[in-house]
């Protein structure tokens, strides 16, 4: 099947080709563990699952790793503050941060590498920048000497020139070039190591080259992450894989757009924040999953109370409609597990840039269809078996998880006492059992 996806580099549509057959090399920037995700921070942990778990739907093996910074100042100032080391920090919002994942279904990541892991090695990459004559060292800190590379501000299109002139007076005045950016800084504050350069501890944007090279071993297929990190932080990723390894880290750069509360976008600095363990707590992580998954992933997620809601409406036609296909593959002991799957037209509007907002149309017209087939008398099994194999398959790629209602021998013959009563229009004696049923969830 050829899967196109939107490029942010090239600014268009590409048909993807992996740099190694059969396997997808994918790597998402993960969070900087210092406090609790929002509904904003886990957009792009959905998406990239549900575009893992498309390319494994049509026969890809995919590597897809997502790292955790567990080094920063917002780390060390939170430690300084409660008095206790910064691994201590890292650990509890680490722990959090999975917790909120395993309610989302995310898929367990290929590796989630940390920071602190790769210490030596981004040490080492620094070290290549400077012979290679793209950093510098200035009394212990090193910069990156963005005059190296050509064509900076490709990613986001921004101009050498433009950044010049906006750029605001620093306090560090050491660098050659204003646009220059730190890649270890001396420090006397929180955790630090020792290197060639003195003690300190590694700028932002190096962790992810390192551990990309360090995984996978030179250039990735697919790099994602939210549109805030296109500058300049994937920026500054790319000019240093020019300058390290002469290539732009990945074929492909992936960005979904932003969680907006209201119409502002979800921000911690803006102080709108509504933290994704709460509301998942409040609405059920398949809710926000399917939230984030009704709008393309370019676009921006309005989330509110209307929206959460109506998502929750359509989850719950979705389910009741779900229930009733597998109680009636019970009742008739047909199979549960059919491998008579038809959903062309869904992994067809995932293969066209991940168009998740067409395959939910796609998954509600197989709905749909249950519904018709339910209805008909007498049943078609097989039909119903295909459909429920196929609504099935939808909604694992979907990353949506749904119970169904298990029919025991007792809850059967109230159910076939309860069509009886029905047929024989004795509403008096089918109402009483209903309300076992709806209980059960069977009807």
């Amino acid at each position: 099947m050829e899967v196109k996806l939107f490029n942010s580099l090239t600014n268009q549509l590409e048909t993807f080709k992996p740099i190694k057959p059969g396997e997808v090399s994918m790597y998402c920037c993960g969070p900087t563990v210092y406090g609790d995700a929002h509904v904003g921070n886990i957009r792009p942990a959905i998406v990239f699952d549900t575009l893992r778990r498309f390319f494994e739907a049509i026969g890809y093996d995919v590597k897809f790793v997502s790292n955790f910074t567990d080094v920063d100042d917002k780390i060390i100032k939170k430690a300084l503050d409660e008095g206790v080391s910064e691994s201590v920090i890292t650990e509890r919002y680490i722990a959090a941060y999975k917790d909120v994942l395993t309610k989302l279904n995310i898929k367990p990541h290929y590796e989630n590498p940390r920071v602190t892991q790769y210490m030596d090695s981004i040490i080492s990459y620094i070290k290549d920048l400077i012979d290679e004559g793209a950093a510098y060292e200035i009394d212990g800190d090193v910069f990156f000497r963005i005059s190296s590379i050509k064509d900076y501000g490709e990613l986001s299109n921004i101009k050498k020139d433009d950044l010049v002139v906006g750029a605001r007076i620093e306090e560090n005045s050491k660098k050659e070039s204003p646009l220059d950016f730190v890649l270890w800084k001396k420090t006397d504050v929180g955790i630090k190591w020792d290197s060639p350069w003195g003690k300190g501890r590694p700028g932002w944007h190096t962790e992810c080259c390192v551990m990309i090279d360090s995984i996978f071993d030179g250039k990735i297929d697919i790099h994602g992450g939210g549109f805030d990190l296109k500058f300049p932080h994937h920026e500054n990723e790319i000019a240093q894989a020019k300058a390290h390894d002469h290539s732009k880290l990945a074929n492909i750069w992936m960005h979904n757009g932003f969680v907006n509360f209201g119409n502002e976008k979800m921000s911690k600095s803006l102080g709108n924040v509504v933290l994704a363990k709460d509301a998942i707590a409040k609405y059920g992580g398949n809710v926000m999953r399917l939230l984030i998954l009704s709008t393309h992933y370019r676009a921006p997620v309005s989330f509110t109370e209307e929206s959460v809601i109506s998502i929750k409406n359509e989850l719950d036609k979705i389910q009741k409609v779900y229930n009733q296909l597998a109680v009636k593959l019970q009742f008739a002991h047909a199979d549960l597990n059919s491998k008579d799957i038809r959903i062309e037209k869904f992994l067809s509007s995932l293969a066209d840039d991940l168009n998740t907002s067409n395959a939910l149309a796609d998954l509600f017209e197989m709905v749909k269809q249950g519904n018709v087939e339910l209805r008909k008398n007498p049943a078609d099994i097989k039909q119903i078996e295909s459909i429920w194999a196929s609504l099935n398959e939808m909604l694992d790629i979907l990353g949506i998880k749904l119970d169904y209602p298990i029919l025991t021998k007792e809850l059967e013959e109230i159910y076939s006492q309860y069509l009886k009563f029905k047929a024989e229009k004795n509403f008096e004696e089918s109402d009483k059992l209903r309300d076992v049923l709806l209980n059960a969830h069977i009807i």
